[in-house]
């Protein structure tokens, strides 16, 4: 009888584990691993997967670079970009047509998924106008476009790379038999000249950018797979929910057939006199609540604990009309809670390890720290909670960003003393976060929050990490906003504190010239700011860099801030970290830039090992103090300023 049971229990085992195979080949997963890419999530899917994604990904690890399919086409897949979404690719077929300079390099065609749940785009990419024959009447329609005529059969119409013509499409119908393709763009430094053969234009590798709706990103975060109908409109498929419902079905059922099988087998050792039978018991584990992790109430690292419930409510439901803010892993709402508190209640997209890291992480650091300039934090939600929550106090005047090219920016409300005070608080800031071995690792002008008296409040602190003094610098995978990470980050994974005073630097550009920190309208080599920056200073063209409304030519003394404000920028941008200034040579920098004492002797004279000391508060709110090494920096050559009129004459000239 027993022999009978144990076979039953094998079998109904057996048939458990082909049912979870089966629902969890059925299910897509929010993140899956590819080898050498790392983890890769929607709209890519395991090749044994296809129904969960828009692009097909063999990740067969024994494969030097994985295979990406996408629209039927492969392509060899050699990096993935963490920071944002983005992917190099290889066009194996056409690097071969453009090695031996074949015509059959016009058949291919970069073309992506017509999806509502993802747009896709290639960074660097040249727009043609194939015309099967030519005649006068395509040459008038054409009549600013180069001209390709060397290929059998048609005829290719382009726009050089770096011309100052912006539309690539010309006004009115195409003419017949004309089409238009594109293909990969070669890069080109600023100092390579323009190509004259059209083949040495083009390139076989590009960078695949997508962006997820934010529909399909909830979808997906609810465990549901994005999905479009007829009509190309989006649906969340609740699929993945359903499986799951099978295979829990089917677990339940298999543990109630082995109880059962269990019981027969006591009843019949019982009828045998055999006492032994409770050898066969699993023994229970006694649930002791001194071991628990975490108790609710308790508080979590010292702050508040909020139900989900309560927040809820604060929200009202979490309606999208009381959105403040879309950031890098979290939506932020406006709150009111039952006590009047105005409230920012973040919520994190999700609940997986590197969310629950960073929702730790941003607790632990903002209830260690007290500075007048970094944001309160009021409390959270249980990190065993199904939904990760923090609550900051509520900064009702939006952000930097908002109030120099975003939605307030209209107003015209940062004049130049507020910009001057922002900067020296936001500096403030982050000298006193390194001063505590706090490395912010996301600064940005999104991050730097504004009350009604233009006061600074920097938040976002789930990046952060925190920086022993003991070592020098700390190895990490490369995260942050493009447009304000350190350059030497993506090429060594080390993070410093002069991380922070690059991003800073990106800051202090913003804050004199209005300018987003990435502009696609610019030149391909001038998107990121620090580059457009870099070049206007080097040639001293400070009318293309800095904001005219502030008063540059009609106030003298705005003039030689902004200038000062920009040398300064200059050399936190510098590639070698350590001809960057610290913190808190920024900070007095600033300062004494707003009161007039800035000496560029002073500035530029010293030794990087100077041991002079200087004191600054650890806190606006209290009289305690440290005494920090005053490390003076490395310049850039001698003096900026000095520079700028030896070097303008070989500078490149650009126009912004």
């Amino acid at each position: 009888m027993a022999a009978i049971l144990f076979c039953a229990m094998v079998l109904v085992f057996h048939l458990l584990i082909f049912n979870l195979v089966k629902g969890e080949s059925k299910s897509c997963s929010k993140e899956f691993n590819c080898g050498k890419l790392g983890n890769m999530s929607y709209p890519f899917s395991e090749i044994k997967k296809p129904h969960c994604g828009l692009c097909k990904i063999d990740c067969n690890n024994t494969l030097e670079n994985p295979k990406v399919e996408i629209e039927g086409e492969l392509y060899n897949a050699y990096k993935k970009w963490f920071l944002v979404n983005s992917i190099d690719l290889l066009d194996p077929i056409l690097d071969v047509y453009l090695t031996n300079r074949s015509c059959k390099s016009f058949e291919r065609n970069l073309s992506f998924p017509n999806s509502p749940s993802v747009s896709f785009g290639v960074f660097n990419n040249i727009t043609l106008f194939k015309c099967m024959n030519r005649s006068m009447e395509i040459d008038g329609f054409f009549r600013s476009y180069e001209n390709y005529s060397k290929c059998d059969g048609f005829s290719l119409y382009y726009h050089k790379p770096r011309t100052n013509r912006r539309r690539s499409i010309p006004t009115g119908v195409l003419p017949a038999n004309c089409a238009v393709i594109r293909l990969p763009l070669t890069f080109l430094s600023p100092s390579e000249p323009i190509p004259n053969d059209l083949f040495d234009l083009l390139s076989s590798k590009f960078k695949l950018d997508w962006e997820v709706s934010r529909d399909c990103y909830d979808c997906i975060y609810r465990e549901g797979q994005c999905q479009s109908n007829s009509k190309n409109l989006f649906f969340c498929s609740k699929a993945a929910k359903r499986n799951l419902g099978l295979v829990l079905g089917t677990v339940l059922c298999g543990f109630l057939i082995i109880a059962i099988s269990i019981v027969i087998l006591i009843i019949c050792c019982c009828k045998k006199g055999n006492r032994s039978f409770a050898n066969i018991l699993p023994r229970s584990i006694p649930s002791d609540p001194s071991t628990r992790s975490y108790e609710l109430d308790s508080g979590f690292f010292g702050v508040p604990v909020f139900t989900y419930a309560e927040l809820q409510q604060a929200t009202m439901n979490f309606d999208s009309t009381r959105e403040l803010g879309d950031g890098g892993y979290g939506t932020v709402y406006y709150g009111k809670l039952q006590d009047g508190r105005e409230v920012a209640v973040k919520r994190l997209y999700d609940h997986n390890a590197r969310r629950k890291e960073q929702f730790i992480t941003e607790i632990e650091i903002l209830t260690r720290l007290r500075h007048r300039n970094l944001v309160s934090l009021y409390g959270c939600t249980s990190r065993l909670s199904d939904q990760l929550l923090l609550v900051y106090e509520y900064v009702p005047n939006g952000t930097i960003a908002d109030h120099l090219h975003g939605h307030k920016a209209k107003d015209c409300s940062l004049t130049w003393p507020i910009r001057m005070k922002i900067a020296i608080e936001a500096a403030s800031a982050l000298a006193y976060l390194h001063a505590s071995g706090i490395i912010h690792r996301d600064v940005k002008s999104n991050n730097i929050l504004l009350d009604q008296n233009f006061s600074v409040k920097v938040g976002d602190f789930g990046l952060s990490r925190l920086h022993p003094n003991d070592i020098s610098h700390i190895s990490t995978a490369p995260q942050g906003t493009p447009g304000y990470v350190d350059p030497k980050y993506h090429e060594c994974y080390q993070l410093t504190d002069k991380s922070d005073v690059y991003s800073f630097g990106v800051v202090l550009v913003e804050l004199i010239s209005s300018m987003p920190a990435v502009d696609f309208s610019r030149r391909n080599e001038e998107i990121n700011l620090s580059n457009y920056a870099i070049n206007r200073i080097l040639r001293c063209a400070f009318d293309d860099l800095i904001d005219q409304s502030l008063g540059f030519h009609s106030d003298k003394e705005v003039t030689r801030m902004t200038t000062l404000v920009a040398e300064l920028s200059f050399r936190c941008l510098q590639l070698d970290k350590d001809m960057r200034p610290s913190m808190v040579e920024v900070l007095e920098t600033l300062q004494e830039i707003q009161q007039g004492e800035f000496k560029h002797d002073k500035k530029m004279e010293g030794n990087v090992n100077s041991k002079e000391s200087v004191e600054i508060p650890l806190s606006p709110e209290s009289e305690d103090h440290v005494l920090l090494k005053k490390n003076k920096f490395l310049t850039s050559p001698n003096s900026v300023t000095q520079m700028w009129t030896s070097d303008s004459s070989t500078s490149t000239t650009t126009s912004r």
